[in-house]
């Protein structure tokens, strides 16, 4: 009986010492992970339409443990719902990267699909390691953060409005930020938050005659038409020497170059005023 459980114990840290010096895959991105044969990786959130990459290291080792710079040649993508995208990684590179784009008309949910790191011709007689990854389709994948919500401006000058996004989702499609409400304004600027980071971008907005303007900022991906948060700015235009004092910060009224000094007394006076307000 003593002999059996022996026998039975050597064989169970075999087992282990082959599983914990055998083949793996590294992934880096979209975070950092270590994955087993037929293992199982959640990615995170993507928005419908929107792209993301799965990148591992080509590194591993074999199964008695010796480091493979280049044990991964490719890494492939497949069993992925129709109308997704698929590029799959290019050959023996240091980092072996899979784009795919989920469909712009993927419902909301949980998907699984499968991915593999191919040892080409398995010329390290490590074989392929195929594993099955897990991604969530939702439209909410980033937070907005807009202040602030209520201006005051002289017209024809420019007012700062600054612009959090933090990106909770695993794409690193670019963002678009535009203004609604204000007639003599209308551009949009592109903008970058990469996936699992916060990003605060400042954003100027005019208008010529006065009023009290309600504005609609709006922030999209660029990839998709789906993925957007709107938040309410009132913007209220009108001539004031606060505001003309205010103006000369934002550099929106030229002077001679000899009252310098002096008006920036009075822009200093001005931001006083307003954080004692």
């Amino acid at each position: 009986m003593k002999m059996k459980s022996a026998i039975l114990a050597l064989a169970i840290l075999f087992a282990f010492a082959a599983y914990a010096n055998g083949t793996y895959v590294n992934v880096v991105e979209p975070y950092n992970a270590t994955i087993n044969p037929n293992g199982s990786i959640f990615l995170g959130n993507v928005g419908p339409g929107e792209p993301f990459y799965i990148t591992i290291s080509s590194a591993t080792t074999n199964r008695s443990g010796a480091f493979l710079d280049y044990g991964w040649n490719q890494f492939v993508a497949y069993g992925l719902p129709p109308g997704w995208v698929v590029v799959n990684s290019a050959l023996n590179v240091p980092q072996l990267s899979v784009k795919i784009t989920a469909s712009p008309q993927a419902q909301n949910g949980t998907y699984k699909f499968y991915l593999k790191a191919i040892n080409t011709g398995n010329y390290s007689k490590i074989g392929n390691l195929t594993f099955s990854a897990l991604v969530n389709v939702t439209p909410n994948v980033f937070n907005l953060n807009v202040y602030p919500s209520s201006i005051s401006v002289g017209p024809g000058q420019p007012a700062l409005i600054h612009i959090g996004i933090n990106n909770t989702g695993v794409s690193d499609s670019p963002f678009t930020i535009s203004v609604s409400g204000a007639p003599a304004w209308s551009y949009e600027e592109t903008v970058i938050a990469p996936h699992s980071t916060s990003k605060t971008f400042a954003y100027s907005i005019y208008e010529d005659e006065p009023g009290l303007y309600k504005l609609r900022l709006a922030v999209n991906s660029s990839a998709s038409s789906l993925v957007s948060k709107t938040v309410g700015i009132d913007m209220l235009v009108k001539a004031s020497i606060p505001n003309d004092y205010s103006a000369i910060g934002q550099g929106a009224i030229a002077f001679p170059n000899i009252y310098a000094p002096a008006y920036s007394v009075m822009y200093l006076i001005d931001k006083l005023a307003r954080s004692l307000a």
